[in-house]
């Protein structure tokens, strides 16, 4: 018998597999940067744009001087070119092709204010030129000059784009360095090339810092708005989820009581007509499938470890035991009740409550040493309410404790929820109010 051994052998790579490894990408990806940064649409037009009129100094610039703010950008290129044709001419030894030195200089900054990348490649292609015109025999491949010019249009190029395209022209500059000290520099007495590398290098490094730190604010920014977005919905999502709770015991108390009356009904009559225990079964069993669907309905609101309270909900008979809670806390608060005191929905008892007790929060929260005062009026058709607390005082003992507004949102919830009406603004005499009204159906004689 024999036995034969297969060995599985993995196909082999297909033609120009071993040159793509991720070496060969990298260097790719990096002439694909360099093509896209430097070469493509190289003399594109891009105007400076003028400067942003919103920072601290220009502000407070009034009429046609704070207009031309706006161009100061462009004013600074315009002379920092005319310092490098100055610089240019005057270190000339002499001769007419001074100015066109000088000109040489100039054209590549000014050329930053429409075309940038075009102007770094005529920076480039002007320092030769005018070394060969320069005369000089210490200053190559950098005549004064265009020395200037090019750190200059360096900086300016590198501020209006991004590190990656400051890098590749760092790069490019000391490959025309290299190339110049190498091939044309034997008649030249010393290069100048180092320093200039060494000295663009800094500049473009500090400008590759200040992009990354102007991008990394944008994005904090950015990051701040979403997540106060996103804090504020999930606090309105968190307080609709209470009010729904709360509904659903308030709800679901009554209607459980509507069943057991109903059920318990035809045995306080004696003797009932069949009309009337039909009607009462009939009652007590919407009532039971009203009940089914409302649990049905909003408990899928509560959490998985929420559990129903054991003690009742509050209303405002319970007022006065948070009032002394308060003032335990350090807050001086007065009550003032007006109308004729009755008993209301328990949604609306809960809801002004939780009103008076945010308001009160508020309070403590923000305003530390101020009074307040809570006014309930019981009038026709409703329940208004009050909270108004004083301004604090100017030596505060305690600082105000920082929120986001949520509790005022918390309110609006509710008030929006029973149809009612909400004001909640700062006083004129520097404290702040909460007014609210609270619509309750009335019952006509008629009805009852």
């Amino acid at each position: 018998m024999t036995e034969t051994t297969q060995t599985h052998r993995p196909p082999a790579p297909p033609s120009g597999a071993a040159a793509r490894s991720p070496e060969y990408r990298l260097a790719l990806d990096a002439l694909r940067g360099l093509r896209q940064d430097l070469f493509h649409d190289a003399f594109a037009y891009r105007p400076l744009p003028r400067m942003s009129l919103d920072g601290p100094m220009t502000r407070r610039l009034k009429g046609r001087l704070r207009h031309y703010a706006g161009w100061t950008p462009h004013a600074v290129v315009t002379s920092a070119g005319l310092l490098a044709m100055l610089v240019g001419y005057e270190s000339s030894p002499g001769g007419s092709l001074d100015g066109l030195v000088g000109l040489l200089a100039l054209a590549p900054v000014l050329l930053t204010l429409v075309r940038p990348v075009g102007a770094f490649w005529v920076s480039l292609a002007a320092a030769p030129v005018s070394g060969m015109f320069y005369g000089g025999w210490y200053e190559w491949p950098w005549p004064p000059g265009s020395l200037v010019a090019h750190l200059t249009v360096l900086t300016i190029v590198a501020v209006r784009t991004r590190p990656r395209t400051a890098a590749w022209m760092w790069a490019l500059t000391a490959l025309y360095a290299f190339l110049a000290d190498s091939l044309l520099g034997s008649g030249y007495y010393d290069s100048n090339s180092g320093p200039v590398l060494v000295l663009s290098a800094f500049i473009l490094l500090f400008v590759a810092v200040l992009h990354i730190r102007r991008e990394a604010r944008q994005e904090v920014t950015a990051q701040q708005t979403v997540t106060e977005h996103e804090r504020s919905r999930r606090t309105l999502l968190e307080e609709r989820t209470t009010i729904a709770r709360e509904l659903h015991d308030v709800v679901a108390h009554h209607m459980s009581v509507v069943a057991i009356q109903a059920e318990a009904a035809p045995y306080r009559v004696e003797n009932p007509p069949p009309e009337l225990e039909h009607a009462f079964v009939t009652i007590r069993e919407n009532a039971v499938a009203a009940l089914t669907e409302l649990r049905r309905v909003l408990g899928v609101v509560r959490a998985e470890d929420y559990e129903a309270p054991e003690a009742p909900q509050p209303t405002l008979a319970d007022l006065d035991a948070l009032l002394a809670n308060v003032r335990d806390a350090g807050l001086t608060v007065d009550k003032t009740v007006t109308g004729a005191v009755r008993e209301l929905p328990q949604g609306v008892e809960l809801s002004a409550y939780r009103i008076v007790q945010e308001a009160l929060s508020n309070t403590l929260r923000h305003a530390p040493g101020a009074s307040a005062r809570v006014e309930i009026g019981y009038v026709l058709g409703g329940l208004g309410l009050r909270i108004v607390n004083s301004s604090p005082p100017a030596p505060a003992l305690v600082k105000p404790s920082p929120g986001a507004g949520h509790g005022i949102t918390g309110m609006r919830e509710r008030v929006t929820m029973l149809n009612g009406e909400m004001t909640a603004a700062r006083t004129d005499e520097g404290g702040y109010e909460v007014t609210v009204f609270l619509p309750v159906a009335t019952v006509s004689e008629g009805d009852a």
